[in-house]
């Protein structure tokens, strides 16, 4: 499980994130309807700055391959930051 911390100086709250979520939030990112509307919506937008850009599909069994492999490190700290006006942000697995 994914732990989210988030610390300010008026709210301290956790939100455990279980690895089946990631895994829906990977099929659904990785879904080829999303990246084609999503190439389609910022086209427009990229065309007016001239940015030649597109969202490359993304291969979902690499990315469940990763939390798989994730789920071996159990306490590992993967994001640690803390801001100037104290607020502080940790997830660990």
């Amino acid at each position: 499980m994914l732990h989210v911390n988030v610390k300010t100086k008026d709210i301290k709250f956790s939100i455990p994130v279980p690895y089946i979520l990631l895994n829906i939030g990977i099929s659904i990112l990785t879904s080829k309807v999303l990246i084609r509307h999503a190439n389609k919506w910022s086209k427009p937008h990229l065309e007016k700055k001239k940015i030649p850009f597109t969202i490359p599909s993304i291969d979902k069994r690499e990315l469940k391959t990763i939390i798989k492999e994730l789920k071996n490190h159990k306490g590992l700290e993967l994001v640690n930051v803390k801001a100037e006006d104290g607020t502080e942000v940790i997830i660990k697995l």
